[in-house]
């Protein structure tokens, strides 16, 4: 099934292999996710459409949201504008951003900021009773809004899932914990052959009934929430359960992915060893934003030589200036220096962090912490409109899995956040809208044509492997190539292999999860072989300079015949 040239684009499967679907149910929507975007879009939906579902692969607190440090970003203080958010936002994605969707995010960004608080969020507060703001890397104002310090993600997270939990036993919401979704279901192909709109999803309950527990869920519309591609990598910030489900399930569908090559590596994530595995402690850049100095091994600061902001720089400025240093001075990690800032201020401006650096041996009051850069968040994902909308009719996207075009080719620090909360709100609107007056509605779903696959979980440290020495923080077209080559090589096939009579691999949770960690991968490789460019979250050693001819989104999709079709957009 895949090709063998690393410069020729791979087919992938369309479909998963998974048992037919048990048991069916059918709702007016369908949101996958709880994190921000998902919450928002499920509670918008709740009170507009008859019926909405939302699924969530582990509890409704699980998800990425919880884990933000930093904060999200408006612009609250009268003397800040949605104006100059936006020219910070343009300056952090490096030519790539769309200004509209930007434009949107900005605007309405401090009405959701506001009405986040209405629903319950407690954010932190200066003497005057007025919400406190701080800067973080890449910021010109204070617009950052925190809570408890450094555990904002998990502040709004909670108030979001009470919300949802008053509702829980409404008729109109039915919520299904520790269920991951499988594949899109489409209707009937169009006159191009390509698969038909969307039509619901197919999900596997995980730890109920039986291990192959697979039922269909049929919807109107389906909003995929489903955070980031981590675990694509050998080591990230993400949670386990961010193994690009969203993104490998809606290119199988035939949906329309951009920007997939930007991957954000954060600068400073706790270095505890070279074979430490899956989620690393992230050291926020609100530590940097309150003055933290970043120091190579031999106690230099070198970051004032890199850019005028220096510890202050665009997150991929600081990560590659960072694994720079690393080589020049053969170390594997550098410094993070906070001292200076006074152990009262620092307990209790960044609890969350002090706590679990002491959990490591490491008192950030006291000592220089050990950072490397590590995979944070993915720039790119599915192709939306300014309502969130996919190329394929029916399927919406939001938060990290959505190609908005706010981010462009690097995301500003803390506005991750604030993209899942607006374009969730958008989303749900605009379903709610065209369900109204009948755009959207039932349909039958029909099998897709291509191949299905499933990857033995045993390969997934092979994945991951590939995934870091290819398309990681610094990357070359020869490191592209072999990674690309090592991907074709992974067997698709699992469920038909036999070692002694014994199938490598059986349709499962695990196999289901390396199968889309081996899809995205091998997307994100091929994108980033084919931007013979550096720009923001992509960097490569052999072509070290940004290029105007690259100032483009790079979309990629599946053609008939499951080969990976790359097209150049233009930015509007």
């Amino acid at each position: 099934m895949q090709a063998t040239s690393g410069d020729t684009p791979p087919r992938l499967a369309t479909r998963l292999v998974a048992p037919p679907a048990g048991w069916t149910i059918e709702v007016d929507a369908i949101v996958v996710g709880s994190g921000i975007a998902g919450l928002t879009a499920a509670l918008e939906l709740r009170t507009r459409v008859p019926r909405v579902l939302l699924v969530t692969k582990d509890l409704l607190g699980s998800g990425s949201t919880v884990w933000a440090q930093g904060g999200i970003a408006a612009a609250l203080d009268p003397e800040d504008s949605p104006a100059a958010h936006l020219a910070d936002t343009l300056v952090a994605g490096a030519g790539l951003c769309d200004p509209r969707a930007v434009e949107v995010l900005v605007t309405e960004g401090p009405a959701r900021v506001r009405e986040l608080v209405g629903l319950g969020a407690v954010f932190d507060t200066a003497p005057d009773g007025q919400i406190s703001l701080t800067r973080e890397g890449g910021h010109h104002a204070d617009r950052i809004v925190h809570a408890g310090g450094d555990a904002t993600g998990a502040e709004i997270s909670r108030a979001l899932v009470a919300q949802i939990e008053a509702v829980r036993e409404d008729p109109g919401i039915e919520i299904i914990e520790h269920a991951l979704v499988l594949d899109v279901l489409t209707g009937p192909p169009g006159p191009d052959g390509r698969p038909g709109a969307a039509c619901g999803v197919t999900l596997h309950v995980i730890g109920e009934g039986q291990r192959d527990g697979v039922g269909a869920a049929l919807g109107k519309a389906v909003i995929f929430a489903t955070g980031g591609i981590g675990q694509v990598f050998r080591s990230s910030t993400n949670p386990p359960q961010a193994t690009g489900d969203g993104i490998a399930a809606a290119l199988r569908a035939g949906a329309v992915l951009g920007d997939v090559e930007f991957v954000q590596f954060h600068p400073t994530v706790l270095w505890l060893g070279s074979g430490v595995k899956g989620q690393l402690t992230l050291v926020s850049e609100a530590v940097r934003g309150e003055g933290a100095l970043l120091l190579d091994t031999d106690g230099v600061r070198f970051m004032p030589d890199v850019h005028p902001m220096a510890e202050l720089a665009p997150r991929d400025v600081v990560a590659h200036a960072i694994v720079r240093q690393m080589a020049a001075t053969g170390s594997d990690h550098v410094w993070l220096d906070a001292r200076h800032l006074g152990a009262e201020f620092l307990r209790k401006r960044f609890p969350t962090i002090h706590e679990r650096l002491l959990e490591h041996g490491i008192d950030l009051t006291t000592d220089l912490v050990p950072v490397a850069p590590a995979q944070h968040y993915h720039s790119g994902g599915v192709v939306t409109d300014l309502v969130g909308r996919s190329s394929l009719r029916g399927l919406y996207a939001a938060g990290e899995v959505a190609c908005t075009g706010v981010h462009g080719a690097n995301r500003l620090a803390s506005n991750s956040l604030l993209e899942g909360l607006v374009f969730a709100h958008r989303a749900a609107r605009h379903i709610t809208e065209q369900v109204a007056v009948g755009t959207l509605h039932h349909q039958d779903p029909v099998q897709r044509a291509g191949d299905e696959a499933l990857v033995a979980a045993a390969s997934r440290s092979r994945v991951q492997r590939l995934a870091t020495d290819g398309p990681g923080v610094l990357r070359s077209g020869d490191g592209l190539r072999r990674a690309a080559a090592g991907l074709a090589a992974v067997p698709t096939d699992a469920h038909q292999r036999h070692d002694d009579d014994r199938l490598l691999a059986a349709p499962q949770v695990a196999e289901w999860e390396t199968t889309n960690v081996h899809q995205v991968a091998s997307v994100l490789t091929a994108t980033a072989l084919a931007r013979q460019e550096s720009r923001g979250g992509h960097a490569r050693s052999d072509f070290p300079e940004p290029d105007e001819r690259w100032r483009l989104r790079l979309h990629a999709r599946l053609g008939e015949d499951g080969r990976l079709e790359l097209s150049r957009t233009p930015i509007d």
